[in-house]
């Protein structure tokens, strides 16, 4: 009962936010919020708030209006973008342009559109496992994907091994992270690429040109939640070059790997 339950929470986040379904709250913004307030429930309203947040921390890295960029990108088929369809996309990116207050929202320029997708599997997983642990389940943990949220250690009490995949080398685990309890996600440019002239384009892009961050192949988060953790492992690969100060700056444990293969960890 208590596995459906969890079950049946990862189904509703994922119909409520997909910015791929036409009834969802995300399509719902980004059909209206450019001519009107759009009311928010409480939900909706604390994961904006949380985006803000994270907006704020990352020097305007981490922005949830740059779903707008993959439009001029072509990963299935491997081409690069027009330019003037890159720049035109551009000028609707920006947090500054979503007016977000008292449980409603409201886009400050046509075009604007935000997606959730950064943050929605990570919720999920968190809220799946708050229900688990709710039906007073004390061992085991949520996968989704990847992303995970542990409810607590095995019944001996020992920590759950998870492996973490080898960013070039999708059959083996590059590292093994004990977790007893919280959240572990990672971020990295194997999940969407394509490489042309000895560079890999990945689908995580920059705000400020649109094009995608380089530097690391793969950064795993270990934090309290597994939001938490997906949100920091994303804003380290959009850090770049200072992408280790900024994990060294959270506390939290981490493991990173370079652009040459190298593991940085704690």
């Amino acid at each position: 009962m208590a596995a459906s339950l969890a079950e049946a929470e990862v189904k509703r986040i994922e119909a409520k936010y997909s910015r791929f379904r036409s009834d969802s709250v995300i399509s719902r913004i980004n059909a209206q919020a450019a001519s009107l307030e759009v009311d928010i429930d409480s939900e909706t309203d604390s994961l904006l708030a949380y985006a803000g947040r994270l907006h704020a921390l990352s020097d305007g890295l981490f922005d949830i209006t740059t779903g707008v960029l993959h439009g001029a990108w072509d990963f299935k088929n491997g081409v690069l973008p027009c330019s003037d369809a890159l720049q035109e996309r551009l000028t609707l990116v920006g947090w500054q342009y979503v007016r977000h207050q008292h449980h409603c929202v409201r886009f400050m320029k046509s075009g604007v559109r935000i997606d959730l997708g950064g943050l929605g599997k990570e919720y999920a997983a968190d809220r799946a496992a708050d229900i688990l642990a709710q039906a007073g389940i004390c061992h085991g943990y949520v996968n989704l994907g990847g992303d995970l949220r542990a409810i607590g250690p095995k019944q001996d009490g020992a920590s759950w091994m998870i492996g973490i995949q080898h960013p070039r080398k999708p059959k083996q685990v590059i590292a093994t992270i004990p977790v007893a309890t919280g959240g572990l996600a990672t971020s990295g440019d194997y999940e969407r690429y394509f490489e042309q002239s000895g560079r890999r384009y990945c689908h995580l892009l920059r705000p400020q040109d649109g094009w995608p961050v380089s530097g690391w192949q793969a950064v795993s988060v270990l934090a309290p939640q597994a939001i938490t953790a997906g949100a920091t492992a994303t804003i380290a690969m959009l850090k770049e070059a200072c992408a280790l100060d900024f994990l060294k700056s959270t506390g939290f444990s981490y493991l990173a790997v370079n652009a040459e293969g190298e593991i940085f960890s704690t």
